[in-house]
């Protein structure tokens, strides 16, 4: 096999899972929810008020700091409250 064919083999198989990917994305982020309050410092899924970073919440419980889970879970954890504010997504710091 020769490293053109090799080289568009890969391609095609990129795009592929690429186009899979993009399928399937909708339908998971439809089954999923944001519940907020029972994130680890350092373990958000970003977006809130006082960050706009994944990853940047300084404490633990942060009533604000979110991260997804199925929907249906966030109810069942002590704690835990769904989000659904504006701010609450990639980028979401109030500016």
């Amino acid at each position: 096999m020769s490293n053109s064919d090799r080289i568009i083999r890969s391609a095609f198989a990129t795009l592929v899972a690429l186009g899979i990917g993009a399928t399937l994305a909708p339908a998971q982020a439809a089954d999923m929810e944001k519940c907020a309050g029972i994130v680890k410092a350092g373990k958000n899924d970003c977006g809130t008020s006082k960050s706009a970073c994944a990853g940047s919440i300084k404490v633990d419980n942060d009533p604000e700091a979110w991260i997804s889970v199925p929907k249906g879970v966030c109810a069942r954890i002590a704690g835990g409250k769904l989000v659904t504010a504006k701010w609450a997504k990639p980028g979401g710091a109030k500016s």
